[in-house]
């Protein structure tokens, strides 16, 4: 069945080309974007990913449409999501780029996007069976920086990485900064529980501004768990009880080993249900 993107408002078949040789995404990574979980037809979470694609857009000073707002957003999305015949649970890939000019140097910062969808089999969140196998990746480090927690098209310590998991047979692998601190994985933000009290590390060292980061926050809070956003170091995650991965497509994923350390997932398990809880039908 032929499926198609929504290119700057306009429906397309993705099978047919839609963007220049001289796009600034392909050439350069001057692009941010948003992945988004669809759950039972609707986007969540919709206003949060609206307010870190504006802070992104600020940061790499690209002019932030006038227009760009989450009812709008929601529409495109559903018309979308029609066009595809994806009536439950999916995927959303919202691609903002700054428009073609110059090399390094842009001529014009405004900008076009791009938007994917792709369906999803499980419906909600759920927390998987089997503990993920995670090590540390040493090879490139991120700086800690303004453009270090915005979700930038400029991927590649993450594809490094990505290879190196393939590499030795890893489910994901844990990044650093040039302070040897824990920050993040490839694909989420990172949480460990000791006695109940979950630890993640704050922004400032580095790590990506997760939508899901915030929520499980907020869950947990609510809950009366308490949270630290305090630096994290390797023996952090060797003196842990639970280490848990949390994206806004996956939810929370549990660690069962990181190099000898074998962990828990009570908390993981109590934080999904919660989690259910905000996106249920």
């Amino acid at each position: 069945m032929q499926q198609y993107i929504n290119h700057n408002g306009t429906l397309l078949p993705d099978d047919k080309p839609s963007l220049s040789h001289t796009n600034r995404a392909f050439r350069y990574g001057d692009a941010l974007f948003e992945t988004i979980r669809i759950v039972c037809g609707k986007p969540v979470f919709l206003p949060e990913h609206i307010n870190r694609l504006i802070d992104g857009l600020n940061v790499m000073k690209m002019q932030t449409p006038i227009n760009l707002n989450a009812d709008i957003l929601e529409r495109l999305i559903t018309e979308l999501l029609q066009k595809n015949n994806i009536g439950s649970d999916g995927r959303v890939r919202f691609t903002v780029y700054r428009n073609n000019g110059g090399f390094y140097t842009p001529t014009d910062n405004q900008v076009s996007f791009l938007l994917e969808v792709n369906p999803i089999e499980e419906k909600g969140y759920h927390l998987n069976q089997k503990g993920l196998l995670v090590d540390l990746f040493v090879d490139f480090k991120k700086t800690p920086n303004a453009l270090a927690s915005i979700k930038s098209a400029n991927s590649a310590v993450y594809v490094m990485a990505g290879v190196y998991k393939t590499q030795h047979q890893l489910d994901e692998c844990v990044l650093i900064n040039d302070k040897m601190q824990i920050i993040e994985s490839i694909s989420s933000n990172i949480f460990a529980v000791k006695n109940g009290v979950l630890y993640t590390p704050p922004l400032t060292d580095g790590c990506v501004n997760g939508v899901m980061r915030r929520k499980i926050i907020e869950i947990a809070q609510a809950n009366k768990i308490a949270v630290y956003e305090n630096s994290i170091m390797q023996s952090v995650l060797l003196g842990a009880d639970e280490l848990f991965l949390t994206n806004t497509i996956k939810g929370i994923q549990w660690v069962v080993a990181y190099k000898q350390k074998r962990y828990f997932n009570t908390t993981s398990k109590k934080l999904v249900d919660e989690l259910n809880k905000l996106v249920e039908c």
